[in-house]
């Protein structure tokens, strides 16, 4: 009767815990929803463990600060390492420089989360991704590094996107092994409008 109960228990847990992802699932990139702006703090779920054997949950926040593209960009990246490759035809690197801030929602939080890279995607409108540049040196800091539950990290991230492509966007896609995204990621502008003057495009 007790482990009918705890598997009860598990599977109601399990449902709230899907109902609340998948709402925040609906606010992210969908069709018809919007990318969130430069500057913009943006919250969303981190999920660690087994869905059915029980989930923590925590809390992101990203904001992007600032983006650099074309031969500004270039040149940062140059100045990172001198054997950086300059971008391939008809692209240009855009550099993004992001905040991530990581907190618990209960107590005790044992719980950290491995930043990187490659969790970030560059993108067009229709959602075609872009690969990231293969770099020998980073421009710093990078947005990489372990964050324990009230940690913040600020720092670099480096893509490769078309010359004409005036509103480029970015995804972030959660990475903690045992459990998958779930929904369409969230969804970021890289782009002002200052980025995108009309003699340019």
């Amino acid at each position: 009767m007790d482990l009918a109960r705890s598997r009860l228990v598990a599977s109601a847990t399990a449902l709230a815990l899907t109902l609340e992802l998948t709402s925040l699932a609906a606010q992210s990139r969908s069709t018809g929803s919007a990318p969130h702006r430069v500057g913009t703090p943006v919250a969303t779920i981190i999920e660690f463990g087994e869905q059915y054997l029980g989930s923590e949950l925590y809390d992101a926040k990203i904001t992007v600060l600032e983006v650099v593209r074309g031969e500004k960009a270039w040149d940062i990246v140059k100045q990172a390492n001198v054997s950086n490759a300059p971008p391939r035809p008809a692209f240009e690197y855009l550099l993004a420089r992001v905040r991530f801030e990581f907190s618990a929602r209960t107590l005790p939080a044992p719980d950290s989360y491995h930043l990187n890279q490659t969790q970030f995607t560059a993108t067009d409108s229709e959602g075609r991704e872009f690969t990231a540049p293969a770099l020998d040196g980073y421009p710093q800091p990078p947005l990489r590094g372990t964050l324990n539950p009230g940690d913040q990290l600020d720092g670099w991230l480096a893509f490769l996107v078309p010359k004409n492509l005036s509103k480029p966007l970015m995804v972030f896609r959660e990475d903690v092994g045992e459990v998958s995204h779930r929904g369409g990621g969230t969804w970021f502008e890289l782009y002002t409008v200052s980025d995108s003057p009309k003699s340019r495009w």
